[in-house]
């Protein structure tokens, strides 16, 4: 045989198969499974992912399927995992962990959900992997979720932004954008290779608004869940977001009460909201709330607040 060419010594070196692991024993339903995905570290306006997560997980024991080798994902400079130091010694290590564990909903009809930090590298060999975990799987719908920030007020429906990649996969959602170009994403990439790929794959991004974007607002994580239960017929708990949500609107009614500034902002943004949704309604796109520019400026200016504060302020604070 012939010395091998470098393309394919490249390819094989680079195999995505060597970025994870399955567990012993694992099936595929033959029914076809949903995979949701939410991956940390980019936009997550409001926590609207990480909060739709832990209610997905509350009270329910999820089994590992399979599990991404994260020392080649994560790079450990950028987000530093925790180590914990004991009076005189290390105790503990808390590495990051990103896995497709099954899941039940209320109903106890099974799912699955690949969770945890978004790979600083090699999204593309990502890409391919989870392709190959998709067909294994037999993974028959992806949904991908997000919280955005916008300017939008919270005193108006949240709106959300629905893509896939079929068009009837999200009949019914209306455009906001007609084109928008944003800083790129793991999970975007992740999402137009699997539609290359002729694999069905719907995305929610939920609008927070953009007061409230570094904040916790369970009421986006609420809609997220509302939206794809709707979209695979899972019965997803909200209960307790819901609950959450009470409070949290509570909280800020009271802030904006107390704060004639505040008050001033939502109100310009009461108008300029419902003078949008009136064209919506007429049958035109978006108008003033905001551009597709806009869009992306305010996408790069959270990215840039979350490196410059992890915390962030809170509402009524500068940004």
């Amino acid at each position: 045989m012939g010395r091998r060419s470098r393309d394919e010594e490249v390819r094989q070196v680079l195999d995505p198969a060597e970025l994870y692991r399955v567990e012993e024993g694992v099936t595929a339903d033959p029914d076809g499974s949903v995979l949701l995905v939410v991956l940390d570290g980019f936009v997550d306006a409001g926590n609207a992912g990480r909060l739709a997560v832990e209610a997905l997980r509350e009270g329910r024991e999820p089994t590992v399927l399979a599990s991404f080798d994260t020392d080649q994902l994560v790079d450990y400079r950028s987000r530093r995992p925790p180590l914990t130091f004991d009076t005189d010694r290390w105790s503990a290590y808390d590495p990051p962990v990103l896995d497709v564990v099954a899941l039940t909903d209320t109903a106890e009809a099974t799912y699955l959900l690949l969770a945890g930090p978004e790979p600083d590298t090699q999204w593309e060999r990502f890409a391919a992997a989870t392709e190959q975990l998709v067909r294994t799987l037999n993974v028959r719908l992806v949904v991908t979720l997000q919280g955005i920030p916008m300017a939008v007020p919270h005193t108006r429906p949240i709106g959300v932004t629905a893509h896939a990649t079929r068009k009837d996969l999200i009949e019914g959602h209306e455009p906001w954008f007609a084109e928008a170009q944003v800083p790129g994403s793991a999970a975007g990439l992740l999402e137009y290779r699997l539609g290359e790929a002729g694999i069905d794959v719907v995305g929610f991004a939920v609008h927070v608004p953009h007061y409230l974007a570094r904040a916790e607002y369970p009421q986006a994580a609420r809609t997220l869940l509302d939206h794809t239960a709707v979209a695979t017929g899972l019965y997803l708990p909200t209960e307790e977001l819901t609950k959450s949500a009470e409070r949290t609107d509570a909280e800020i009614s009271e802030q904006v009460a107390n704060s004639a500034e505040v008050a001033e902002v939502v109100s310009a943004l009461e108008k300029q909201y419902d003078s949008v949704a009136a064209g919506r309604a007429a049958g035109g796109l978006v108008g003033d709330l905001p551009s597709a520019d806009e869009l992306a400026a305010e996408v790069e200016r959270f990215l840039a607040d979350q490196d410059d504060d992890k915390n962030g302020p809170g509402l009524g604070e500068e940004r």
